[in-house]
């Protein structure tokens, strides 16, 4: 029961860190044609995913309850994009090619087929 009350406020944390950068790069750059701030909390987002992950396996400084308050909870609820990056990567390094590039495949095509089906079906249904 711990473990749920790190990582949810983990994700309090991070939705709210999420809502702000992208809101800030959006208002900096003041550009309506590509989603900067978005793209702006996933790669920094997969930055910490990326530092904070090979601290944990190069040292092993971690408890399982901040493991889940910093890698489940911030970062998940900052951007979950990092964590697909981090199990990638780790499919990757650890020469699963057919599992990583099946899960960028996978991740990509059933995500934007999910969003279509949702829209569609928020249509019918709506008017």
């Amino acid at each position: 029961m711990i473990g749920i009350v790190w990582v949810a406020l983990g994700s309090l944390i991070g939705g709210v860190l999420r809502y702000g950068l992208s809101t800030w790069v959006h208002r900096v750059l003041d550009n309506a044609w590509f989603p900067y701030g978005t793209l702006a909390v996933n790669v920094s987002g997969c930055l910490v995913m990326g530092f904070l992950a090979g601290l944990a396996e190069a040292r092993t400084v971690f408890t399982s309850g901040t493991r889940l308050f910093l890698l489940v909870g911030v970062l998940g609820g900052f951007t979950t994009f990092s964590s697909f990056a981090l199990e990638t990567f780790a499919l990757a390094r650890d020469t699963q090619n057919v599992a990583a590039i099946s899960n960028i495949g996978l991740q990509l095509v059933l995500g934007l087929l999910a969003v279509w089906i949702g829209n569609v079906v928020a249509r019918a249904i709506g008017g």
